[in-house]
Formats: structure tokens, sequence, C-alpha cells
């Protein structure tokens, strides 16, 4: 599967910005057997997951500095998965990451992501103070 992630950008602290990821499957496997999650990875540190969701949008698991903020989401007959971030601070200034696993759980991609197959090429997010 290709993964697009796109939707980045400045924006000024406390505003708002929403992350889209669409998917592309010449495989003919379906969007909805794909675990969802978005990762960031600011400048000079490691990638981080910052939420995950479930394949028909069930669960989702959200890294604590963003919880209240930050909304995953996902539309099965767009091939697309969202993400809705709120109340931006500077520390949300990172290129924002979407990653799509057969096997690896929502929940797995948590704490493990060396193990997630599919990485689209991220989308830059700048949050000015």
């Amino acid at each position: 599967v290709q993964l697009q992630a796109s939707g980045g950008g400045l924006v000024q602290a406390r505003g708002s910005l929403r992350l889209s990821c669409t998917a592309s499957d010449a495989s003919g496997r379906t969007f909805s057997d794909y675990y969802m999650g978005w990762f960031r990875q600011a400048p000079g540190k490691e990638r981080v997951f910052v939420a995950t969701i479930g394949r028909i949008g069930d669960s989702t698991y959200y890294a604590d500095s963003v919880k209240g903020r930050f909304t995953v989401s996902r539309d099965n007959a767009k091939n697309t998965m969202y993400l809705q971030m709120n109340s931006l601070v500077p520390e949300d200034t990172a290129v924002y990451y979407c990653a799509a696993d057969r096997w690896t759980t929502a929940q797995a991609m948590t704490f493990d992501d060396k193990g997630i197959d599919y990485w689209g090429k991220g989308t830059q997010v700048t949050v000015s103070s």
C-alpha cells in the first residue's frame, strides 16, 4: 500500500490543522484491512507515536501529549485517515508520518513502530509562538 500524507503547514499557537493520509493499494486489499497510525519526528529527536486507530475506527490510542487536543479518525470508503489537531503548541512542530500495517494492531503500534510495514513520506507541521 502507498500512503500520502497532506495538510501540514505553518500555524500560530492555539490554531488548528487537519492532516489527511490517503492510501492506494494495487494488491486489491481494502483500506479496512489495515491498522493505521500517525507518528511525528521533531528536529533532533526520535520518531514517536501520536495516535493510532483500529481497522474500522472502533479503537483509538493517543500519546499523553496530545490527548484532548488531537482526534484521529478514518473513512474507509475514502481510503483516508485524518488527524484533527486543535490547540496547537510549538512543541507540536514536527514532520508527521502516517503508517499502516495489516498485523500490528493499533495498540501495538503505540509502543513498537519498528515492525510497521508501510509509511508515508511525511508532512511538515510548524507551530509558531
